[in-house]
């Protein structure tokens, strides 16, 4: 079990607030769609543009990795921070003024104004896949989970603001389909907000400002350099024992302005202990899949795995899975796993779960059980031990990544936004083109 003592609260916290910058402003603009698609012309129509924007944003971190590949030297982490932030902010900035703006292209009416703040959006986020990753590598190996927590509460906190906001409460209202026959039929209609979109917009905007804030202190504050790996190598000896799980590593340090190179022995080898080329691939191949799964598959098909069990079903798998994700994290701080096997072991549990859940999809809208008392809490399980179980792999992938070094996170980071990227498009074409998921109504 790993000791509190070896971090120090106050740096751990910052990097935690840190985190929550990554995708703060993505997951916000979704927890509010119920609101936006009400007063966009696209409609329901808008998250599909949504999901193209967020793929095309991905030029953000390809052009992040070729600038920072061409001149490490001028371009760096840090300097990757301030333009996630500053994007980050000035985006949340303009969806308050320009989200009901539309303009007509190629005569047909669109949300101009927030499909292009959605688009800086996802550009910032997108790139902090490569930029936070690396930079934590200036750090402990023990603040990788912090990072990890950070990244979960910023799906979770817009959720909570969210649901106090009254987000997706709906009533269904008995409307006439037919005159001549006086035909019926109960269609869900929307309840107003408790307060509009515009603030929820500056919470966004206040969570960005916190991220940088806590960058700042985490970059410059001497109190903080305290933790950076540079401030803690006995300059004599330029040697330091590192406890990672039952192993214990020795590195040597080689400094350049703010690159960071590490090399790792094992002392009772005498020899460099990186990882065999054979398994960091493995480990990157299930960084891919992971991500592909959480960021991109499930949450295209939650509506339909979840919905037919009920309205109560659907908001607990959701809000229970984002509580589930930090919590992971946090059990991966203190009970840290560096064995290959058990990584793999918990992955694989996770993408069984992910595997039922994608299944009962499939049956939407009359899934196994869906009339039964069992149905609602069968599903709702498999999605928050999805999240738990991808989530504490995740970190326990990165922490031996670490390991490794600043290159291995980058290439941790690539992986991540790649299967994304590759899980958002491969559901794109499944649900929208070939209509393979059937929706059920919400009051029927």
């Amino acid at each position: 079990m790993r000791c509190v003592s070896d971090v120090r609260v106050p740096v751990y916290l910052l990097v935690v607030l840190f985190g929550m910058g990554s995708w703060v402003a993505v997951n916000g603009l979704w927890v509010e769609l119920p609101l936006l698609v009400d007063g966009a012309p696209e409609g329901w129509g808008l998250p599909s543009y949504i999901i193209i924007i967020a793929q095309l944003a991905n030029i953000g971190p390809l052009v992040y990795t070729i600038l920072n590949k061409l001149a490490p030297r001028k371009v760096q982490e840090k300097h990757g921070v301030f333009f996630i932030v500053a994007a980050g902010a000035t985006a949340c900035l303009l969806l308050v003024f320009l989200w009901r703006k539309t303009a007509y292209i190629g005569g047909v009416k669109h949300s101009t104004g927030l499909i292009f703040s959605a688009f800086l959006l996802s550009m910032a986020d997108c790139t902090s896949s490569v930029v936070f990753l690396p930079y934590m590598s200036m750090f402990k190996p023990q603040y990788i989970s912090a990072l990890y927590i950070g990244e979960g509460l910023s799906g979770l906190l817009p959720s909570l603001v969210a649901l106090g906001q009254g987000v997706g409460k709906t009533v269904c209202v008995n409307q006439t389909v037919n005159t001549t026959t006086n035909e019926t039929k109960m269609f869900p209609e929307y309840l107003p907000p408790h307060f509009p979109l515009e603030h929820f917009f500056y919470f966004l905007f206040a969570i960005m400002i916190t991220c940088g804030l806590s960058f700042s202190l985490l970059h410059y504050l001497p109190y903080c350099k305290q933790e950076h790996v540079s401030n803690n190598v006995d300059i004599s000896t330029n040697t330091k024992m590192l406890s990672a799980s039952t192993a214990s590593y020795r590195y040597s340090e080689f400094r350049n302005d703010d690159n960071l190179q590490l090399e790792f022995e094992q002392p009772t080898l005498g020899k460099t202990a990186f990882l065999h080329k054979r398994n960091f691939v493995y480990l990157l191949v299930l960084v891919g899949i992971i991500n592909a799964l959480i960021n991109g598959i499930l949450p295209s098909v939650s509506s339909y795995a979840t919905l037919p069990y009920g309205t109560e079903a659907y908001h607990l798998s959701n809000t229970l899975g984002m509580i589930a994700n930090p919590l992971a994290c946090a059990l991966a701080f203190f009970l840290p796993v560096m064995s290959l096997p058990v990584i793999s072991i918990s992955t694989f549990l996770g993408i069984a779960m992910a595997t039922f859940v994608l299944t009962i999809a499939a049956y939407s809208p009359s899934p196994p059980l869906y009339t039964d008392n069992g149905g609602p809490a069968l599903i709702v399980i498999a999605s928050v031990l999805v999240s738990g179980l991808m989530s504490f792999s995740k970190v326990s992938i990165a922490s031996v990544l670490r390991l490794n070094g600043r290159r291995a996170l980058l290439l941790c980071g690539i992986i991540t936004q790649v299967g994304s990227m590759l899980g958002a498009i491969l559901m794109f074409i499944l649900v929208n083109l070939m209509h393979l998921f059937h929706d059920k109504q919400a009051c029927i």
